[in-house]
């Protein structure tokens, strides 16, 4: 079955974590998932709380530009992905609000009726690649690696416009980073914020945010923090970055992009998914993966 999707990246993810956008290509390229280029506005949330209509017309704009291509639409981040999804609930509820939109995207020759799929990049593995062919494509699997996943808040609520998991009892991710030969383990912090949306409001309360995240999984077991999302990554590199080394050893030992995550236990090169980006770079991962056979050093070398 051939999988081909619009790959909507949003504002953060190129400019604050190119690795998010690096690590994602290649590992759909290795799992032949195909991601079409658009020509992309933003997602339209930072206009969500100060000109509503402002914030669906970029939301909208971006499903009909997918839409005209006859393409669903993958994200790797998970405030658009909650955003689109938001967008599309409210829009299919109103149909007035609908006529109104689509009067304002005509004038650029495009209209937006409901037909794209908006799937965050977890979706696509999970539902649509599914697990048996990730175990397949597994070759150096993790052993000994406990680490713990961090679901975000746009993904999961509100459920009924989401539909992305369980908003309480969610396990897609913790599946998906088991797929890899790792122990997804159990940790307070999994279904709570990041604290990235503070940043920039009140930095005091955003950094003790993600720094209590990144000791509550330490705490529990973890050696890394497993995040889907931009502003996640943000803020552990922003905790890191400020963080004085002998209180480093209160932290989880890094955290890491899920498809570098995958990409490693795919067998792709770790410069390749750009792990020095990283704050920490998560080397220290590479020492957790099975060594490859003889044959198979040599073939990849």
């Amino acid at each position: 079955m051939s999988l081909r999707y619009s790959l909507f990246l949003g504002c953060k993810i190129p400019y604050f974590t190119p690795q998010f956008e690096t690590s994602t290509r290649r590992v759909m390229a290795e799992l032949e998932v195909e991601l079409v280029d658009l020509e992309f506005n933003c997602c339209g949330y930072p206009m969500r709380h100060l000109y509503f209509s402002s914030y669906l017309l970029a939301a909208a704009r971006a499903l009909a530009t997918s839409e005209a291509q006859d393409l669903d639409m993958m994200t790797p981040c998970k405030c658009c992905f909650g955003n689109f999804k938001r967008a599309q609930f409210l829009l299919s509820d109103n149909p007035a609000l609908m006529e109104e939109v689509n009067a304002e995207l005509a004038k650029e020759g495009l209209n937006y009726a409901g037909r794209c799929n908006v799937q965050h990049m977890e979706s696509v593995l999970y539902h649509d690649v599914g697990l048996e062919r990730l175990e397949e494509k597994v070759v150096r699997p993790f052993s000994g690696l406990n680490l713990a996943v961090m679901y975000g808040c746009h993904a999961l609520r509100p459920s009924k416009m989401t539909g992305f998991d369980h908003p309480y009892e969610p396990t897609i991710v913790d599946q998906l980073a088991e797929v890899t030969g790792a122990v997804s383990v159990p940790w307070v912090g999994k279904l709570q914020c990041c604290g990235g949306p503070l940043k920039g409001k009140n930095d005091e309360l955003a950094l003790a945010m993600i720094r209590a995240r990144l000791r509550e999984c330490r705490d529990d077991g973890a050696e890394v923090l497993v995040v889907d999302c931009p502003y996640s990554q943000i803020q552990s590199d922003w905790a890191y970055d400020l963080v004085e080394p002998k209180d480093s050893r209160e932290f989880v030992q890094g955290s890491i992009l899920y498809p570098q995550l995958l990409g490693l236990a795919l067998g792709i090169p770790p410069e390749e998914l750009e792990l020095e980006l990283n704050t920490p770079d998560c080397s220290y991962l590479l020492s957790f993966l099975v060594p490859q056979e003889p044959e198979e050093a040599e073939a990849a070398g």
